[in-house]
């Protein structure tokens, strides 16, 4: 072998070790290749039967080779075939084609020779239907077209003739068609009107034809509207519609709109196709403007109405009290305003929806793509909302939240004046007046159909109700409950003397002072009953503004939510006052009375003898005694509250007895027979409270109980079949601590028992 041949990395080798290595690479690879042959060797039989099937194809293959040179040929011969009679067909079309167009042009010319004989004929019968159906045929015609068909001759001039004819016939017919349509409006020949409006559109007079029939519909309207207002105007003040006549005129005006409209609409889509009804509208709502501006006119003028807003503006922000005495407006003689008003607003809003809604049917119907049909809607809704009746709507409704804002502050002040208590009664008076004037208010508010006069009368209803009606509810809480005390007693004589003075007759400082209790106790009575008006009252308005509002809730059902949630936020603010009375109640007057009493517990030891325990049992020293004294003390509040204002102020003895009772027990010692009595004497305290109230006290003795039960073991060691792991169902709500300390309470028991307890 050549040097020249050997490879680099051989030549490298140097040592024995790396020659070595490198050997057994290289047999390592001659192995791989050996394999690799060897399975190339096994597969030399597949090779062989293929290549026999091989073979015995290929005489096939020389006649498959000839099928496809054959089947080429036809091919290539159906291709020519058809490309020849595509072409001709091609020429057939071309052919065809122009053939129609020549019939056309024929058609065309022969329709201007009838269409000019025709119009001649109908215009001397006075057919005007005939003669503008003939006119509408030949602008139907493409004058050009007629003029390139015919050559330079006598065929020429007749064709130029024609068409000079026909177009002085339209500029005749249109003409004639316009005098005949101003005439039959000023004979009132409603027939001839419809017959004429028709014919507009074939003279291809759209424009001119919906504006003339717009400007007829306009003088019918204002006729009469004319004369339904001369009639309102008449009318006597005792007639039964006389305080509702203004809004029962427009009424009668968008009414009749509304039915000119649905009458009109499939004539105009009919005779000027689908879109015109907005042109149409357009002019229509103009006279509807101005119509509505003079009935509005009149409405402000007889009604005082810039006289009463300029008073009732005066009242609200002006402080001289000399001015309110004399000019303060009576809120009874606004009501009958504010309801017409109301009537007006919602019978103004019907009539827009109206509106809307032929307008949006008629834009879905002209324009089929949706960003078209969206900017037209924005473009109307622009429109409707900036017309002279929107804008005057609003302004007089922006007016009337003001003068409603003033009578419901008015008659909620004179509601709080006249406040009384008739005996029998939970609360006095002014609570449901005043929620009754609010939800009177609110209504009438939803009765407009206005939503921002809705949202603007909730908020006032509920400021209104947190400035005046609750501040006025906590200022006699803040007052607190008279107890008699010395320098309550200072106070009162000193408020009752100032009051004689003023009144003219004296009164006793015990009967101020009761009058003031009962005030409180109506008050804490008035809170509740306010809170669940509250409540009572958004229910009720929730569902009137989804049963007004459904078609228009989606877009403003925020608004109306956060206005509602101020009513829920205000029923808590009264129960907030309501928890601060009973907080008052039970701290400065029963707290008092009955915390001595249960230090008595002291006073009665319970390390006693059988005797004891007997004459104990004979005449009871304590609980009885306390029941009787708490009963008597719980008695005096409930006659004069309510039921459940009542269980919450015994809620508030019971847990404080329950406190005192457990701190007492701990400072006191119990043998066997002592527990045994100081058990019966839980028992019947438990028995009372529960009677006294309409809930279940156990709960809240659960510590005393498991006091009484500890006391009541044998043995200390007892204790564990009652804890840990024997608890069972029972919830201990001692801690270990606690119950070494009661079980302490025990003379029998031995102190080094009681530590060696694993608790």
């Amino acid at each position: 072998m050549d040097m020249d041949d050997i490879p680099l990395d051989i030549k490298n080798l140097t040592t024995l070790e790396e020659i070595e290595r490198r050997f057994q690479q290289v047999r390592k690879e001659e192995d791989n290749q050996f394999d690799k042959l060897d399975v190339i060797l096994q597969g030399q039989g597949l090779l062989d039967d293929q290549m026999k099937e091989l073979t015995n194809i290929l005489p096939s293959l020389e006649t498959v080779e000839s099928d496809l040179t054959h089947l080429c040929g036809t091919i290539k011969f159906t291709s020519s075939l058809a490309e020849n009679i595509s072409s001709k067909v091609k020429l057939l079309d071309l052919a065809k084609s122009q053939v129609f167009k020549a019939i056309q042009r024929v058609d065309d010319i022969l329709d201007l020779k009838t269409c000019t004989d025709g119009v001649k004929e109908a215009m001397d019968k006075k057919d005007y239907e005939k003669a503008a159906a003939n006119i509408h045929r030949y602008l139907c015609l493409d004058e050009n077209v007629i003029k390139q068909s015919v050559n330079i001759g006598s065929e020429s001039t007749s064709i130029n003739a024609s068409l000079e004819a026909l177009k002085n016939a339209r500029q005749e017919m249109s003409r004639v068609v316009s005098e005949q349509f101003d005439i039959a409006v000023q004979s009132g020949n409603e027939a001839d009107v419809e017959k004429f409006f028709k014919i507009f559109p074939w003279l291809k007079m759209e424009d001119e034809g919906l504006a003339k029939f717009s400007t007829y519909l306009s003088q019918e309207i204002a006729k009469s509207t004319s004369a339904n207002l001369k009639q309102a105007l008449n009318t006597e003040s005792t007639h039964s519609r006389y305080n509702l006549v203004f809004s029962d005129i427009l009424t009668l005006l968008f009414e009749g709109i509304a039915r000119t409209i649905e009458k009109q609409q499939p004539l105009v889509e009919t005779y000027y196709g689908p879109g015109k009804l907005f042109a149409l509208m357009k002019n229509v709502q103009k006279e509807c403007d101005k119509q509505a501006h003079l009935i509005m006119r009149e409405f402000l003028k007889m009604r005082n109405f810039d006289e009463i807003e300029r008073l009732v503006r005066q009242s609200m922000f002006t402080s001289s009290k000399k001015m309110e005495e004399n000019r303060k407006l009576d809120p009874r003689k606004l009501e009958t305003l504010l309801n017409e008003i109301t009537v007006i607003s919602s019978r103004a809003e019907l009539y827009v929806r109206f509106v809307k809604r032929r307008i949006k049917a008629d834009i879905e119907i002209v324009y089929p793509n949706k960003e078209e049909r969206e900017e037209s809607w924005l473009d109307f809704q622009k429109w409707i909302k900036n017309c002279d009746l929107s804008l005057f709507i609003h302004n007089v409704i922006s007016k009337y939240i003001i003068i409603e804002e003033y009578y419901m502050k008015e008659s909620i002040q004179k509601a709080i004046k006249l406040d009384y208590f008739e005996e029998g009664n939970f609360t006095s008076s002014v609570t449901d007046d005043i929620f009754f004037i609010l939800r009177q208010c609110i209504k009438r508010s939803i009765s407009s159909s206005s939503i921002d006069c809705v949202c603007a009368i909730l908020n006032q209803a509920v400021t209104i109700l947190e400035m005046d009606f609750k501040s006025m509810l906590k200022k006699t809480i803040d007052n607190g409950y008279f107890t008699g005390g010395v320098l309550d007693n200072i106070s009162l004589a000193y408020n009752v003397m100032q009051s004689s003075f003023q009144q003219g007759k004296l009164q006793s400082v015990d009967e101020k002072t009761k009058d003031n209790q009962q005030l409180f106790l109506r008050t804490m009575n008035n809170c509740e009953v306010s809170s669940e008006h509250s409540l009572v009252l958004k229910n009720s308005l929730d569902h009137d503004i989804n049963k007004v509002f459904h078609q228009h809730l989606d877009l403003h059902k925020a608004k109306f939510e956060s206005c509602l949630a101020d009513l829920s936020s205000l029923s808590s603010k009264f129960r907030s006052i309501l928890e601060m009375a009973l907080t008052e109640l039970h701290g400065s007057v029963l707290k008092p009375e009955f915390r001595p009493l249960v230090s008595n517990f002291l006073s009665v030891s319970h390390n006693i003898t059988e005797d004891d325990h007997d004459n104990y049992e004979a005449n009871d020293p304590w609980v009885e005694e306390f029941i009787f004294k708490l009963q008597n003390l719980l008695n005096r509040f409930q006659s004069a509250l309510l039921p459940n204002i009542f269980d919450q102020l015994v809620s508030y003895v019971v847990n404080e007895v329950v406190i005192q009772l457990e701190k007492t027990v701990f400072k006191s010692s119990f043998n066997r027979l002592g527990a045994l009595f100081f058990d019966k004497e839980l028992r019947s305290l438990v028995t009372y409270l529960t009677t006294a109230t309409s809930w279940s006290v156990r709960d809240r003795f659960s510590r005393l109980n498991q006091i009484s039960t500890i006391l009541n073991l044998d043995a200390v060691q007892e204790i564990d079949d009652y804890w840990g792991q024997n608890a069972g169902a029972l919830t201990w709500r001692l801690t270990p601590a606690e119950v070494r300390v009661v079980l302490a309470l025990r003379v029998e028991f031995k102190m080094d028992e009681i530590r060696r307890l694993k608790l």
